[in-house]
């Protein structure tokens, strides 16, 4: 959906009845992992999609197309997750979607360019806190461990803006994304899997930067909902916090169940 007010809290009476009017036999359901599914930790390689959640996207995932679009790397994803959802896209969209692996192996020869180039241009970026994660068809450059997140943030900037050819730079929560140009987002992605699945609609819930490409879609048909209610956002609606998502899931499989029980 397109909206120009601020995000509406879900599950406020007036975002109920959004909701309520939003989901329907032909609406497919979207997700990001980091700080959607599962909460953010302090080290990546320890983040849970809790029980809860898990069950509750099965089953959802039996009623209705489940698409998981994220920003790890598919194989990283998929060790998390807990569940095989309809679709899964990994890097931001650059990867995992169907008919573009040729793409793919552009994307990750690009990466490999600039991992080679950031070793020239940061020859000392583990000493300051910084960690570079190679994800295939894009680069992460964390800093969350860096002992002065701004100044390290400026350094990467800098860094990043003298690589060849230039990248598309996602900054998110300490960590700079770096994407080939000519990958798909995550608003592509998801235009894409609605094509696919045949469904004219879809929900899509995420908390960071890079889920903006969806939220900034001009497309009545595709409701957004961010994680997080303070801060400037192009998603219709908000939750106040990452504990909701089990409540989200219980209220669209009680609504999807509804729309097949009218078939």
């Amino acid at each position: 959906m397109t909206r120009e007010t601020p995000m509406t809290y879900l599950f406020s009476y007036a975002g109920r009845t959004i909701l309520r009017r939003f989901v329907d036999r032909a609406t497919l359901f979207a997700f990001d992992l980091d700080g959607t599914l599962a909460p953010i930790v302090a080290d990546p390689d320890r983040i849970q999609v809790p029980q809860g959640v898990q069950e509750r996207l099965i089953r959802l995932n039996l009623l209705a197309p489940v698409v998981i679009i994220t920003g790890r790397a598919l194989a990283d994803a998929r060790k998390h997750l807990g569940f095989t959802p309809c679709y899964l896209v990994g890097n931001h969209g650059a990867e995992g979607l169907p008919g573009r692996e040729q793409q793919e192996e552009e994307f990750c020869r690009q990466c490999s360019e600039w991992l080679e180039q950031l070793k020239i241009l940061m020859p000392h970026a583990s000493g300051c806190g910084i960690f570079i994660e190679n994800k295939g068809a894009t680069l992460s450059l964390h800093y969350r461990n860096a002992s002065d997140p701004n100044a390290v943030s400026r350094k990467l900037v800098q860094a990043i803006s003298r690589l060849k050819p230039p990248p598309r730079r996602i900054p998110g929560k300490y960590v700079e994304n770096i994407v080939p140009y000519g990958a798909p987002h995550k608003g592509e992605a998801l235009s894409q899997l609605m094509l696919q699945t045949g469904c004219s609609k879809a929900l899509f819930v995420g908390d960071d930067a890079t889920d903006e490409d969806v939220f900034s879609l001009a497309n009545d048909r595709i409701l957004g909902v961010r994680v997080g209610c303070e801060g400037s956002s192009l998603a219709d609606c908000c939750l106040f916090n990452q504990r909701e998502i089990l409540d989200v899931l219980d209220e669209i499989i009680q609504l999807t169940l509804k729309t097949k029980d009218l078939v």
